[in-house]
């Protein structure tokens, strides 16, 4: 399938313009943009929070006792065990096959 050539699209802006009126195609592109700054708005936000999130993870890695270490090594591998029993899980259900007849020729 091929891009619409420019007359095709010109067209179409007419038609547009022709059924909705300059003044509804104005508003409707306005709430777009306003659409799209709220929507790099959010993403910038996010990803404060997760740099904020992460900054906070680091100081609270830095332990100076031997209780905080134990501690921290118990979490990561209380963590990574139940990383484990997910990955085990999503192996076994993706192990499983499908029994729906394939056979449509009977119908």
């Amino acid at each position: 399938m091929h891009a619409p050539s420019p007359m095709a699209l010109l067209l179409i802006a007419i038609v547009v313009l022709v059924l909705f009126g300059r003044g509804k195609v104005s508003s409707l592109m306005g709430e777009v943009g306003k659409g799209i700054t709220a929507f790099k708005k959010g993403v910038k936000e996010g990803s404060e929070e997760g740099d904020a999130a992460a900054r906070s993870e680091v100081k609270e890695v830095e332990m100076k006792t031997t209780d905080d270490i134990d501690r921290a090594r118990a979490e990561l591998a209380a963590e990574r065990a139940k990383f484990e029993a997910e990955r085990a899980r999503t192996a076994a259900d993706s192990s499983l096959r499908d029994v729906t007849p394939n056979d449509t020729t009977k119908l």
